[in-house]
């Protein structure tokens, strides 16, 4: 069984990025795209109408990490505080040292390298100091971008699920990757 504690917040760096801890100052970035029901499609979350839902996002994402059952970071181009995205652990399960990674990039970054960039830094935080043996992804069967992200980071396609998740009204059929640490 693995045990996490992020009593201190864990804020990451990259070549480019810094991720640290979703904030109140974040709220008008993270409106922009919550809200567009377009870039929302493929994200299993509820669409926002108002910027008092974001602050209840991030107050419930924060929540989270201090009860310890999951952690998002904000990522920030270094040298500018501005997010652009979240990358983190959605859920753990620490008898099976497994954890769930989720992500979303504000569409200007998209094809930039950045979530690649951000998500292997929370992937080998994973590895190398949550101690899991694997991370897996559920991705909506349709949005290829996110399936190719994955395959890039050396995630294999595990599952195929029809109508696996409930989303915005409908049905969604998702594939469920996963990457498992090399000794």
């Amino acid at each position: 069984m693995i045990t996490v504690n992020f009593t201190s917040f864990p804020v990451l760096e990259t070549e480019r990025l810094t991720l640290r801890k979703p904030e109140m100052k974040d709220v008008p970035e993270l409106f922009v795209y919550r809200s567009d029901r377009e870039y929302m499609r493929f994200i299993p979350h509820r669409f926002v109408t108002t910027m008092e839902q974001v602050e209840e996002h991030i107050k419930l994402m924060n929540s989270i990490v201090e009860k310890n059952e999951g952690i998002n970071w904000a990522i920030t181009e270094k040298g500018n505080d501005t997010i652009i995205g979240l990358v983190g652990y959605v859920r753990f399960n620490n008898v099976h040292h497994r954890a769930e990674i989720g992500y979303m990039l504000h569409t200007p970054y998209h094809g930039t390298g950045i979530m690649k960039e951000a998500a292997e830094r929370v992937i080998k935080y994973g590895f190398d100091e949550l101690k899991l043996h694997s991370i897996e992804a559920i991705v909506n069967h349709e949005n290829i971008p996110s399936k190719r992200l994955l395959e890039k980071m050396g995630f294999s396609k595990d599952a195929f699920f029809k109508d696996y998740l409930h989303h915005d009204g409908k049905y969604i059929s998702a594939n469920v990757y996963s990457l498992v640490k090399e000794d």
